[in-house]
Formats: structure tokens, C-alpha cells, sequence
């Protein structure tokens, strides 16, 4: 759960939690949504990031990537209209390479001369570079963020009809591999990507409901796991309606799938939720929770 001045790292089943100070002192970062090998990327439109090992401490620092410098560099912004895009961190499965990387529309940073662009951090020469051919089409810019699943990146599109865009990180290539499984009037903040037990899955807000789905990727088709009923989130811990609730795991106690998530606008309470009992109980609770990822602990380093 990353916080201004420290990770801190919450261990199901024990009564403890673990913090680690980090040095970036008083400054604010958010985080990517995937994990890979216990390491976690956190980020900031405006400062260099990091990838950090929350249970050892070790961290290396990334330098700013061009879309930063242009964000910087471009007095208002985002008062000026332009989407605030979100990073993504993943693994080349075949070599092992760690991979944060950022894919933006470019009309939406100024620029006309192609339709998206996308670095990638090489953490031999720690520098960004670009990657051509870029993506083929538009994605959503905002609140939906790119998800790692098994060795690619994914990404919403913005088009006529939703779809899902992958990219392969050890061929660095994109393609289209879905229809997204909702209509694509809803909006940016109603729908969002995750990971579930190694599977892409869907989780989207739709009236009372939150509405998850997991991706088959043999036959290409979206499997409903569960349509929740989230009133109940709203009476017991005053969640907002209008955000897509973000889904971290699955717990199995019991023989029983618990359901961990919580809700991005509202970020004081983990929930995990009993679809079998449909009963919800705060897994943990605070001021502010930070920004929450879910991932495995791992002793390693870059």
C-alpha cells in the first residue's frame, strides 16, 4: 500500500503489518496495478519513478521518460485538455527482462504525427526508447490502466467498439485480441482491467452491479465470474458510485473464493467479499490505505 513517506505491506492471516521508509521523502506515487517477481513501479506524471522490493527495501530509481519531459515542459497540461496517461510493468517471460513502459495517444500530448507512441525502459541502459511500430489504434486515456498478464501488457482502445490491445513484451509487437465484454457507451471511469489468478479479467460498473469477467484465452471469449450487488459496499463503507470497484484477488479459505478489492475514489478500506454468502467484511481499514497492488513477496533485485 504505497504511501507518501513508506510501503507498507499488509500480510493476510497475520495480525502485523510491515513498513519499509523509502527515500523519497514527502512526495507523493502512485503505482503500477501489476506486480512482477515481488518488485513494484511507482510513478508520477512529473518526477522520475521507481522499482521498488517492498519487503527488502531495494529500489532503483527511473529516469524521466520523454512523455514526462513533454508533461513538464508544457506549462497547464492538463488544463489544456490532454489525458494524463498511466505506465505499465511487466516481464519478458522467455528472458526474464522487467519491463516498465508507457504507450499515450499522441493527439492527445500535442502531437499529430502518429497515432499512439510507446517507451520502453531498457534497464541495461537505463533510458527509454521508442518502440516501431506503436500500437495501431487509440487507447483510453484517464482512469483505466494497463494490466500485466502472462508476459503482455493490456490496454482498453478508444473506438467505435471497445476492444482489448495487447502487447507481447518479448516480441514488443501489438495486436488486438478482443472485443471488450461490455457496451461501449460506458464510461472511462465505470470499467477497468485486472488480474485474477493469472487470468485478464474485466471488472465494470454497471448501475448497482459490479460486473467481472475473465478472459478465455483459447477460444477468445469472456467468462462472467460474478455480478455483485454493491449496495451494500455503499451502507457499510460509503464507497462512491461512480467508479469501477478495482478487484486485487482471490482468495481461497476454506474451500470457499473470497473476493479482495477496493474502491479507487475511496481508498480507507480493503474489502473482501463471500459471493456465496454475499456477505462483505473489511479486511483492513484505515485513514487512507494508500495506493493498494497485490503481488508475491520475493527477495530479488534488478
Amino acid at each position: 500500500m504505497v504511501s507518501s513517506t513508506s510501503l507498507r505491506t499488509l500480510v493476510f492471516g497475520s495480525l502485523p503489518s510491515s513498513s519499509v521508509k523509502m527515500p523519497w521523502g514527502n512526495e507523493t506515487y502512485l503505482v503500477c496495478q501489476s506486480s512482477v517477481d515481488g518488485l513494484v513501479c511507482l510513478y508520477d506524471s512529473h518526477k522520475p519513478g521507481f522499482v521498488v522490493n517492498p519487503i527488502t527495501g531495494w529500489y532503483r530509481p527511473l529516469p524521466l521518460s520523454r512523455l514526462q519531459e513533454r508533461m513538464i515542459l508544457k506549462d497547464g497540461y492538463i488544463e489544456l485538455g490532454h489525458l494524463n496517461f498511466k505506465p505499465g510493468f511487466g516481464k519478458d517471460e522467455f528472458t526474464g527482462t522487467r519491463k516498465p513502459v508507457w504507450l499515450y495517444n499522441s493527439i492527445d500530448i500535442g502531437l499529430e504525427n502518429a497515432t499512439t507512441m510507446c517507451e520502453v525502459f531498457d534497464f541495461s541502459t537505463n533510458s527509454w526508447r521508442y518502440v516501431t511500430p506503436s500500437a495501431p489504434c487509440r487507447i483510453l486515456g484517464g482512469f483505466p490502466t494497463p494490466v500485466f498478464v502472462d508476459g503482455s501488457l493490456h490496454w482498453f482502445t478508444e473506438c467505435e467498439e471497445t476492444e482489448v490491445l495487447s502487447f507481447d513484451l518479448h516480441s514488443e509487437t501489438f495486436k488486438v485480441i478482443s472485443k471488450a465484454p461490455f457496451a461501449s457507451t460506458a464510461s472511462h471511469w465505470q470499467i477497468l482491467l485486472c488480474n485474477l489468478n493469472n487470468r485478464l479479467c474485466d471488472s465494470q460498473l454497471k448501475l448497482s452491479d459490479q460486473v467481472i469477467w475473465s478472459f478465455n484465452s483459447l477460444n477468445k471469449t469472456w467468462d462472467k465470474l460474478w455480478s455483485i450487488c454493491i449496495v451494500p459496499t455503499w451502507r457499510s463503507f460509503g464507497f462512491p458510485t461512480w467508479y469501477a470497484l478495482s478487484p486485487l484477488a482471490i482468495f481461497v479459505e476454506k474451500k470457499k473464493k473470497k473476493l479482495l478489492f477496493y474502491d479507487p475514489a475511496h481508498n480507507h478500506t480493503l474489502v473482501l467479499h463471500d459471493p456465496e454468502t454475499k456477505s462483505y467484511d473489511a479486511a483492513f481499514s484505515d485513514k487512507s490505505i494508500g495506493y493498494p497492488v497485490c503481488y508475491f513477496p520475493s527477495l530479488i533485485s534488478i
